[in-house]
């Protein structure tokens, strides 16, 4: 089973005419409003200066396939002089009772254009005193909305002294709690005797408000080739009758490529996986997934389900946005008969 391409890809790319997403769109974050009956999608993007300022643009469509703008300038932007200035990175959305919760990954400091061999740093690093300043780590943050146009910054998730991004929260409280999965980089053995865990991989962890998680537990790490430099959580779990189907990345060693995988975790137990592809479920292939400012990069962000049909929402060599369609009876019975 693999996830069929829109033809048409891509679906989204760069807008010349607005500086602030001149060079690249990506990441998007994509949710359905049934009040309007509208595909509303969330997507990072950045234009071409040297600080590489990254913010959040909004585009909406009827279709799920055919998006327009919604202005002409971002819907969510750094704060000058604040936690999250170095910019608004690879947004996640879901709908808990009647407000929509966005987390977005971001630095205290630009991160310059990381593709280029000569790239600068922004910002100072201190020898000794907060981790995120050392190496300008990457922090998540939540944000909330009633209407999917005005959000309120609510601030940090991740504990500072890790870089914590591929975070998404559970769309509903299991057992009385809030439930995350995260991709802390320095929870590692190498780092600290504590993990298991030779490379990044994901874990999951529990509130009671939302804003501060606890109990970090390795939820599962890279076993096969093609995710064996690192994992992360892709896309918010999407609850069926079988369990939770979580959507993840993995990185290879040989080719640096991304590559998509799924699990599906237990309902009342969140930290219990149930079932996980031995094999990946989408790679790049076609010229604007092999080629970009990260070659090789398929990254899923988003699955609306319309009905059994699964509309899955990528970035494409950090440059572009493509569309991928599954149906979700085949992908969950796919789930379980490539666990086998």
């Amino acid at each position: 089973m693999k996830f069929i391409r829109y033809e048409k890809n891509p679906i989204l790319t760069p807008k010349k005419s607005n500086e602030w997403e001149s060079l690249c769109v990506l990441n998007p974050a994509v949710i359905f409003n049934e009040k309007d009956q509208s595909f509303y999608m969330f997507y990072r993007c950045a234009g071409n200066d040297k600080k590489h300022t990254i913010s959040m643009g909004l585009a909406i469509s009827k279709d799920g396939i055919n998006f327009k703008r919604y202005s002409s300038k971002p819907i969510l932007s750094g704060e000058e002089n604040g936690l999250d200035e170095g910019g608004i990175e690879d947004p996640r959305i879901i709908k808990y009772n009647d407000y929509y919760y966005l987390t977005y990954a971001s630095r205290v400091f630009h991160p310059g254009q990381y593709w280029k061999a000569n790239q600068r740093n922004f910002g100072f690093c201190p020898k000794d005193g907060p981790k995120a300043l050392q190496n300008n780590n990457t922090l998540t943050h939540l944000a909330i909305s009633k209407d999917l146009i005005h959000f309120k910054k609510l601030g940090p998730i991740t504990d500072p002294r890790f870089d914590d991004r591929d975070v998404m929260i559970f769309p509903e409280k299991i057992n009385g709690k809030f439930w995350m999965v995260s991709r802390g980089i320095e929870r590692t053995s190498s780092n600290d005797k504590i993990y298991k865990n030779k490379k990044p991989a994901i874990f999951i962890s529990s509130s009671n408000d939302m804003m501060r998680f606890e109990n970090y537990e390795l939820l599962f790490e890279g076993k096969e080739d093609w995710e064996s430099a690192k994992i992360g959580a892709s896309i918010p779990p999407l609850k069926t009758k079988d369990g939770y189907v979580l959507v993840y990345h993995g990185v290879s060693e040989k080719d640096r490529n991304y590559r998509i995988g799924a699990v599906i975790l237990d309902l009342k137990d969140p930290k219990k996986v149930l079932y996980r592809t031995k094999h990946y479920l989408f790679e790049p292939k076609e010229k604007f997934e092999t080629e970009g400012y990260y070659c090789g990069c398929v990254f899923p962000t988003s699955i609306v389900n319309r009905n059994g049909k699964l509309f899955i929402y990528y970035g494409a060599g950090d440059k572009v946005i493509g569309l991928c369609f599954a149906d979700l009876k085949e992908l969950v019975k796919f789930i379980k008969e490539d666990s086998k």
